[in-house]
């Protein structure tokens, strides 16, 4: 990447974000490839852990990895990112049911050619119309709606989509948006039938990918077949894929060492775990990764978290380092909205993160401060602020969570931890039904138009109904911005106001260990999305 050199302060922070990018993590990817002269094997079942009951099945209705995982191999989208490059970047773009895109000059329409001879898993062929039904679904434009759709924000910018004739698709646009491409490549963006309604694709879905869906039995289990006419001669490998749901990593963990499982839910080990399992199993494939998953708080706007000062105050407690020292043995990272370099491609310089509020200076100086701030409100050690903190029923949630409680003692607040259930944890945070909520936010797309117009924008997913106009000026200024450069610097901008206005405070973003048999091969775990490596059609058995 070429940078002008330019004498003006605040190109210093881009310089030193493009030479710490240039430093990104370069470890192979996991198990992952087979010796060259290795040929791939076909058939078996690959067993996979499964950590919870998602609430459907339905990509565009869900927002974790739960059903992204399982269910990602079932599609196929328009492009996708190489699934075996670790960092995902528009760099890595590829066709899947397009063949070929263009932009036009001005920076506002974008035409797809889509491929021919594809069908869907119920045998009706799949068109050009499919996409458009899709695009109308995601905007919200549909004679049927999904049940949620925390994606609407991506695509904003889209004034409509047209089909023209067999095989185009033209994407017009209201304002220049080089990241659309990207956004369409992520795993969260699979191509639906038109002919299927969305109730249905959350109980039984039809897709056009690699393996099809077979069965969910909530408690038990998710099962995928291979499908034989897919439209990629020879693919996949596998003749299925198995998930089975176990709540308890340590009974996970023993399945997979006696060799019941060949793979445990990926990035769900902790450090200490992945060690474990090691030593119990010394020829497991491992891997430590940086996920682009953040924990963060979230605050409900009720007495007194309505108050702006008590927000940016229990903001500045935060002791930010105790949580990647104790929950990742110090291999987390300390950052704001976009995930932290060098994994992340958008991370703020680290001199310009200590300048924030919370980030920077002596934690018992900010605590100090923030006492006094609470007592001006009312608390003190006599009269402490009681809440609940809600956090989902999943180990990573609950440990930070209780880390989190902790820490809110030394400002006067008295946290009780109220676990929540994963089928019950999103619509609680959509109704608005706690006081603080330990939640994580995992982001679909390393750029800034998928997490500041999916988690901070007016009328976005925020859980706190946060709407700062200037902000939203600010991400629709670096969405249209062509200069990549350009862009970074408005969107170091948009975290500083974030984080002054302690939105969704990050605590820290989480490293997740996955592990995995010798005998899987050609599986990529990725560094900046957990959402978009799962495709699974060229990986096989070495068995």
């Amino acid at each position: 990447m070429t940078i002008t050199k330019k004498r003006r302060p605040r190109r210093d922070w881009t310089r030193l974000s493009a030479v710490v990018g240039a430093a990104i993590l370069l470890i192979a990817a996991v198990s992952t490839g087979a010796l060259a002269d290795e040929a791939p094997r076909r058939g078996g079942i690959l067993r996979i852990t499964h950590r919870d009951s998602p609430a459907s099945m339905s990509i565009h209705e869900e927002g974790t990895i739960s059903v992204n995982l399982p269910m990602m191999g079932v599609f196929n989208n328009l492009v996708i990112f190489d699934q075996h490059q670790r960092q995902n970047s528009l760099d890595d773009v590829v066709p899947e049911l397009a063949t070929k895109w263009a932009w036009s000059e001005d920076g506002k329409t974008l035409t797809f050619t889509v491929r021919h001879g594809v069908t869907w898993h119920d045998g009706k062929p799949f068109t050009a119309a499919d996409v458009k039904c899709t695009m109308d679904l995601l905007q919200g434009k549909a004679k049927e709606n999904l049940k949620l759709n925390f994606r609407k924000g991506w695509y904003a910018n889209i004034q409509d989509v047209r089909v023209e004739g067999d095989d185009l698709v033209v994407f017009r646009l209201k304002e220049p948006q080089p990241a659309l491409l990207a956004l369409l490549a992520s795993g969260f963006t699979p191509i639906y039938p038109c002919h299927v309604s969305p109730r249905d694709m959350r109980l039984a879905p039809i897709g056009t990918g690699p393996f099809k869906f077979v069965e969910y039995k909530a408690n038990q289990g998710i099962k995928l077949t291979r499908n034989p006419t897919y439209w990629k001669p020879g693919l996949p490998y596998l003749d299925g894929i198995e998930y089975t749901i176990i709540t308890s990593r340590s009974t996970a963990i023993l399945g997979f060492t006696s060799g019941k499982f060949d793979m445990i839910f990926p990035y769900e080990l902790t450090v200490p775990l992945v060690g474990d399992v090691q030593r119990q199993m010394p020829d497991a494939v491992c891997d430590i990764s940086p996920m682009n998953v953040a924990a963060n708080l979230l605050m409900n706007p009720v007495p007194p978290f309505d108050d702006i000062e008590v927000r940016r105050a229990v903001g500045m407690a935060i002791d930010r380092k105790a949580f990647v020292d104790v929950l990742t043995q110090g291999k987390g990272d300390v950052g704001t909205a976009m995930q932290p370099l060098p994994e992340g491609r958008w991370g703020m310089p680290a001199a310009m993160q200590a300048t924030l509020v919370g980030y920077g200076g002596d934690l018992a100086d900010r605590r100090a401060k923030v006492r006094s701030v609470m007592e001006a409100h009312g608390y003190g050690p006599d009269k402490r602020l009681k809440v609940k903190m809600a956090s989902r029923n999943l180990p990573t949630y609950r440990d930070a969570a209780v880390l989190l409680i902790d820490q809110l003692k030394e400002i006067y607040i008295d946290a009780e931890l109220e676990i929540v259930e994963t089928a019950l944890w999103v619509p609680k945070l959509v109704r608005r039904d706690y006081q603080l909520a330990l939640s994580q936010v995992g982001n679909g797309v390393d750029d800034p138009d998928q997490n500041y117009f999916e988690n901070y924008a007016c009328g976005s997913r925020t859980y706190m109904d946060y709407c700062n106009k200037e902000v939203d000026a600010l991400i629709a200024q670096q969405s249209r911005e062509r200069d990549q450069e350009k862009r970074k610097l408005i969107a170091w901008e948009i975290d500083r106001r974030l984080t002054n206005d302690a939105v969704r405070p990050m605590l820290y973003y989480l490293r997740g260990g996955t592990c995995m048999r010798p005998e899987v091969k050609n599986m990529t775990i990725m560094v900046n999305s957990i959402f978009n490596g799962w495709r699974m059609e060229d990986v096989w058995l070495a068995r």
